[in-house]
């Protein structure tokens, strides 16, 4: 009996308001073959966020507690609260043959690389530095200044990964987006991709 294919780990990443989670949801909604991974946060809820789905909304103690038991495959500190990608809840659903999804900044797709040599990483680019601030401005983003120095940081990360999205507008990034998936599922081996 032919043992059954491991899931693929695609890490979304790019600046904040590049339209990442759009994308996602959207892709997600089409795709019986993957699932997202909901990540952990100690920063409050929005308004419009649900837990368990949005993010795993916890208190810093418990938080550290579990960066001290492993629990993360990454974590930081972003803006003064703290982020981080479940370890466990990715490894067994990988083997599984689901693939994964995240949504994580850059600094954190990386980290998973570091973790998981063979996840791959997407970039969803802004077509321009005054486009993404129309648009952190239409989400009614604060410190849109702090935020553009991170984002600099962030697009000169871009050539550390293997795909890129450019998002000059929804259909035409979500067109790129499916067949990005697509190519990386062609050349998947079938493997354990963490």
């Amino acid at each position: 009996m032919k043992p059954t294919p491991k899931g693929i780990l695609i890490v979304v990443s790019g600046p904040s308001g590049s339209g990442k989670s759009t994308l996602i949801e959207r892709f997600l909604r089409e795709d019986d073959r993957s699932t997202f991974s909901v990540s952990y946060t100690t920063r409050e809820r929005r308004e419009h966020e649900v837990e368990g789905k949005s993010y795993h909304f916890v208190g810093k103690e418990q938080f550290e507690d579990m960066v001290k038991t492993n629990r993360f495959l990454e974590w930081e500190n972003v803006h003064a609260y703290m982020y981080g990608t479940p370890r466990e809840e990715i490894l067994s659903t990988l083997e599984t043959g689901r693939d994964i999804i995240l949504d994580i900044d850059v600094k954190g797709a990386l980290a998973i690389r570091k973790q998981c040599a063979r996840a791959r990483l997407i970039f969803i680019d802004p077509p321009s530095v005054e486009e993404l601030i129309r648009r952190l401005q239409i989400r009614g983003e604060r410190e849109i200044d702090l935020r553009m120095t991170r984002v600099k940081e962030e697009i000169a990360r871009k050539p550390l990964f293997g795909y890129t999205v450019v998002n000059r507008g929804l259909e035409q990034a979500y067109r790129e987006f499916k067949e990005t998936i697509a190519a990386i599922r062609r050349e998947a081996d079938g493997t354990n991709n963490c």
